[in-house]
């Protein structure tokens, strides 16, 4: 399914028919099918929205890309569904956007998931940012560029989230840890749960492993 949002047209795929919304948001140069496994146990007790980013999957591509604008189109995709009160959970670029859209309109929200974000490029561990370096000389992608620039979140800016949150990331993740405890303990209703033996991706990319978490979250 498609729809334009303002001059932005989003790509999303709807499941389920019952229950309390659910957003999904993947991370950079990624599409909505890395949650298929995820999607398949949520839309039996959920309607589940997988949406590509812009620049993404098969939403339009921008001409420039920015955590804010991704953050307006979830904002805007809620209101243009007229989606109720739906639980974001998003996932490394997702995560950063799920923080930006409940800083800026937690009135639209039940609360947030947010796995393996940073609040600067200097939240992740150096060795990820030397490849993402390389990365972008190589093959001058501006998706890699936004990481290597953005986000910039003042952490006394997520108290202005007033919804519950669950904040994850891996043992071995490509966010330093303490990046990860600092945005638990900036958001007032936060519980932090740092998974061992996973990295970045391991615990949600084609995986369900984050399923009995969401589903005790949401209930």
């Amino acid at each position: 399914m498609y729809i334009q949002l303002n001059s932005q047209i989003i790509c999303y795929e709807r499941t389920g028919d019952q229950g309390t919304p659910v957003i999904l948001i993947h991370g950079n140069r990624e599409d909505h099918h890395i949650f298929d496994p995820l999607v398949e146990r949520l839309s039996k007790y959920n309607v589940v929205y997988a949406m590509d980013s812009r620049g993404h999957g098969e939403s339009a591509t921008p001409k420039e890309y920015h955590y804010s604008d991704m953050a307006n189109d979830v904002i805007n995709l809620i209101k243009g569904l007229d989606i109720e009160k739906p639980y974001l959970i998003g996932y490394s670029d997702g995560g950063i956007i799920s923080l930006l859209v409940a800083m800026q309109a937690s009135e639209l929200l039940s609360g947030i998931v947010c796995c393996g974000a940073n609040l600067s490029p200097a939240g992740l561990h150096h060795r990820d940012l030397r490849e993402m370096k390389k990365d972008y000389k190589k093959y001058n992608d501006p998706r890699t560029l936004m990481m290597l620039q953005e986000p910039d979140i003042n952490p006394e800016d997520l108290k202005n989230i007033t919804v519950p949150a669950m904040i994850f990331a891996g043992e071995d993740d490509c966010v330093k840890q303490k990046e990860t405890e600092k945005i638990a303990q900036s958001i007032p209703n936060s519980v932090l749960k740092i998974l061992s033996g996973e990295n970045h991706s391991s615990y949600i990319v084609e995986k369900d492993t984050l399923y009995p978490h969401i589903y005790n979250f949401i209930r």
